[in-house]
């Protein structure tokens, strides 16, 4: 059975927290939409779960979607799971999955495509996080030194007292 012959049907889970709640109903079905607008995607049922406080927090919320899905097949599947992280997915439909060699090419293209965009966007972060590190250091340093040299012009412009004789 080849996977282009066969629909593949998932069960996704999306979560999502911030405040104010009704900005995460808000934020899922904006997220189910786009969804729905994917090539090769069909939703085929979505519920989306009310915002609930999370535990220990005063003011942060905590929702999630369970969105079933139906793919055209293996590398649509692969492409949603990337473009929207979901936090579980379950295929539920077909027990096997029988994949060309073409077609699984195509997925771990797609796998290694995303992970190398991934670690670009992860090296430009470090260095850009070093740069800063060495700038708020340069500075903090001069801040410092300007300190250091204010006590010391302070200290040689202060009168000196006179001995008592």
């Amino acid at each position: 059975m080849n996977s282009t012959e066969t629909k593949i049907r998932a069960m996704f889970v999306l979560e999502i927290l911030g405040r104010p709640p009704e900005y995460l109903t808000e934020t899922l079905n904006n997220l189910v939409q786009k969804i729905k607008e994917e090539k090769g995607v069909k939703v085929k049922d979505t519920k989306i779960n009310p915002p609930a406080l999370m535990k220990d927090q005063e003011d942060f919320y905590t929702s999630f979607a369970e969105i079933e899905v139906e793919t055209e097949n293996a590398l649509y599947l692969t492409i949603l799971m990337f473009k929207y992280m979901p936090a579980y997915i379950e295929i539920i439909s077909p027990q096997n999955i029988s994949l060309t060699n073409s077609e699984l090419n195509d997925v771990l293209n797609e796998l290694t495509r995303r992970l190398h965009g991934y670690e670009e966007i992860a090296r430009v972060l470090q260095t850009e996080k070093t740069i800063l590190e060495a700038k708020l250091r340069e500075s903090l340093g001069q801040k410092i030194e300007s300190s250091n040299d204010i006590s010391e012009n302070s200290e040689k412009e202060k009168p000196k007292k006179k001995k008592k004789k």
